[in-house]
């Protein structure tokens, strides 16, 4: 059906993004492809962005915390409207799906670059959502999805359904606010943790519960459509690489679709865009299993993050066409006009460890540098100097290869990410870098499941190569070396200020928390280093920036490096890892496990406190909850005892390794 209150032509030229980051650099660019001036929005934390930098014009609209600046719906109107922009793109994230903003945006006599506010707020509901596809006959997974919301019908239908089954957010997405249960014992405190987690995330706390379809595949339509009925769709993308229910990788096309099952899926995808008479770019994800059926899950009303492998392979530009379709204007192809060309594959570089349940990281940027090459994009908004806060999401940026074949694809990516440097924040290219290069994934058999099951070597802490280990070692004594050198006119006297006549020089180096004891000698350039009782020979060539030449057993190498203060950052055998110089590093009061001092393990806002000061508490319980990058976490008693003090309380911007309490065991 058509939204029969649409104007025939909104002619715009300029547009206000709503947005930060890489996203809001790739609409400042699909911007000018229409010939469209774009005005950018920034915080406090956001001054120096690139996406500030890139645009035609920049708005300053409030702090750092999102809730003051990029969701503050009154302060982006005021921006467009002092710019003098006539439409606002929302790009994803933030207010992308927020039907308030849309009718806002609408009322203000702006255009949204998007959906109608009434498609967003239906689609945004899970539980109507599915509703509406019921009855349009678009094919649903099996659950429960109607408004008594009380726990003992949640329980009730839970157990009807059967299990495993996912306790699900009805608003809102990105995994948050959802619970995969595998047994009924556990079913109460999932709804319990769902709500919470969906209450704070989306302002709502309602839930549906869906039928657990394993082994399934997560499988995407892209579809677009104009003012006038007219819907297409570009295909479908593979994002069943997934952890914490997050995309990781995603590619087009699916390998596990064919002509006949793209055909039946893309028609679906229009059906369910047509029955609410949806408008602009937006994506239908399903669930896929082995069988060939597929199940509608939800309709993302806006550009998708992984937007770009479509691009890929059918040429489109999908940021232009959304310009072009909210503008008024028709769209100009047909079904048959889309055709396919080759295979595109996505990785999301994101700002995490992936050994500590792939924890957000906050910090400065010290190098950065993006890879390129045949078919190969990127996509970010890094720096070096660039300080990461907690308060946005930990993903920093994509980078995206396409091949004639999937494999070609793939190999391009693997390189792509080999020549990817990241020294600062701990992200996760190894563990991407490890997914590209797993036999399942190799194979194009990846399903929703492949991160659990076949990737918990990769997300288990483990000490770097000895290798790794003694070419850090004698980097960082290399850097010491040179800075003695630089301030003393005995500079090539000094070079072996460490090691002189080949004595030994012991170096500890801590890495995750792990201390590594080696012995070093050295000889000009020559270094011997002896680590878990063997004895490795390297020898250090030129720098150029971070590069580092290297030869080891007869054989030139090639690692990245930087010291800075007492850690150094290394690149090299396709893992990144930073040391500190243990040895002149000042002891840490607070380290080691047990001790009853709880300390924060990121920058982040105390979302709430469940605990008061003088209350007994068991280890593993959850006194607190801290919330960064859209994610929360549960800071634990790491012993019994009664807790001592309380020094933080709900709202409570905190610090990495700040105090939060302390806890008195009862041994004492």
């Amino acid at each position: 059906m058509t939204d029969s209150r649409a104007p025939a032509t909104t002619p715009f030229d300029r547009v206000l993004v709503a947005n930060r980051g890489e996203i809001a650099q790739r609409i400042v660019r699909g911007a000018r492809a229409v010939g469209c001036q774009s005005v950018a929005v920034y915080s406090a934390a956001d001054a120096e962005a690139l996406h500030v930098r890139e645009a035609d014009a920049a708005v300053a609209i409030g702090g750092a915390p999102a809730a003051e600046s990029y969701l503050a719906i009154e302060r982006l109107i005021d921006a467009a409207r002092a710019s003098g922009a006539q439409a606002i793109h929302p790009g994803y994230g933030f207010l992308a799906e927020n039907a308030d903003f849309a009718r806002a945006v609408t009322e203000a006599g702006l255009v949204f670059i998007g959906p109608s506010a009434d498609a967003i707020e239906l689609m945004g509901r899970k539980r109507e959502a599915k509703q509406r596809m019921i009855a349009a006959g678009v094919p649903c997974v099996p659950g429960y999805e109607d408004a008594d919301q009380s726990d003992d019908t949640l329980m009730a239908e839970g157990v009807r359904i059967g299990f495993p089954l996912m306790v699900k957010a009805s608003a809102g997405g990105g995994g948050r606010g959802m619970r995969l249960v595998e047994h009924e014992a556990e079913l109460a405190a999932a709804i319990e943790s769902a709500r919470s987690e969906a209450k704070n995330a989306f302002g709502s706390d309602e839930l549906i519960l869906e039928k657990a379809v394993q082994g399934a595949r997560h499988v995407e339509i892209q579809v677009l459509a104009d003012h006038h009925g007219h819907v297409i769709h570009l295909g479908e993308r593979d994002c069943s690489v997934q952890r914490r229910h997050q995309k990781v990788v995603e590619e087009a096309p699916s390998p596990a679709v064919d002509a006949p099952l793209r055909e039946r899926m893309g028609q679906a995808a229009v059906d369910a865009a047509q029955a609410i008479g949806y408008r602009g770019a937006g994506t239908v994800e399903f669930l896929l299993d082995a069988s060939g059926a597929f199940y509608f899950m939800e309709m993302n009303t806006r550009l998708q993050v992984e937007h770009p492998v479509t691009e890929m392979i059918t040429g489109l530009d999908l940021v232009a066409w959304q310009l072009r379709i909210a503008a008024g204007e028709r769209l100009t192809l047909a079904q048959d006009d889309v055709g396919f060309d080759g295979h595109a594959i996505e990785v999301r570089l994101c700002l995490e460890d992936v050994t500590q349940d792939f924890m957000p990281q906050t910090g400065i940027v010290r190098a950065w540098r993006a890879p390129s090459g045949p078919g190969v994009r990127v996509d970010h908004g890094l720096f070096e100097g660039q300080t990461i806060t907690p308060h946005y999401d930990s993903m920093a940026g994509k980078i995206i290869a396409w091949g004639e074949t999937r494999e070609i694809a793939r190999r391009r990516l693997v390189v792509a990410l080999a020549e990817t440097l990241l020294f600062g924040p701990t992200s996760n290219r190894d563990f991407l870098a490890r997914i590209l290069a797993h036999p399942v994934f190799v194979a194009g058999e990846a399903d929703t499941g492949f991160v659990g099951t076949n990737m918990a070597d990769a997300m288990t802490a483990t000490a770097p190569s000895a290798t790794h280990r003694a070419l850090a070692a004698a980097a960082l004594h290399a850097h010491d070396a040179a800075t003695l050198a630089d301030r003393n006119a005995l500079a090539t006297e000094l070079r072996d200020w460490r090691s002189a006549n080949d004595n030994e020089t012991p170096w500890v180096l801590e890495h995750a928390g792990q201390a590594h004891t080696l012995r070093l000698r050295c000889a000009g350039g020559r270094y011997e280093v002896r680590v878990d009782d063997e004895w490795i020979a390297l020898e250090l060539g030129r720098r150029y920036g971070t590069r580092l030449d290297y030869v080891q057993d007869g054989v030139a190498r090639r690692a990245d490096v930087l010291c800075a203060g007492d850690a150094v950052w290394l690149c090299a055998e396709g893992r990144t890892a930073v040391y500190e110089d243990a040895m002149r590093r000042a002891p840490n009061a607070a380290d080691g496990p047990g001790d009853g001092r709880l300390e924060a393990r990121m920058d982040g806002r105390i979302q709430r406190v469940d605990v008061t000061a003088g209350e007994r508490v068991a280890a593993g319980q959850t006194l607190l909850v801290l919330e960064a990058m859209k994610m929360e976490f549960s800071v634990t008693a790491d012993i019994d005892g009664v807790l001592e003090r309380l020094d933080c309380a709900a709202g409570d911007q905190v610090a990495a390794r700040q105090l939060l309490a302390v806890i008195a065991p009862d041994n004492l």
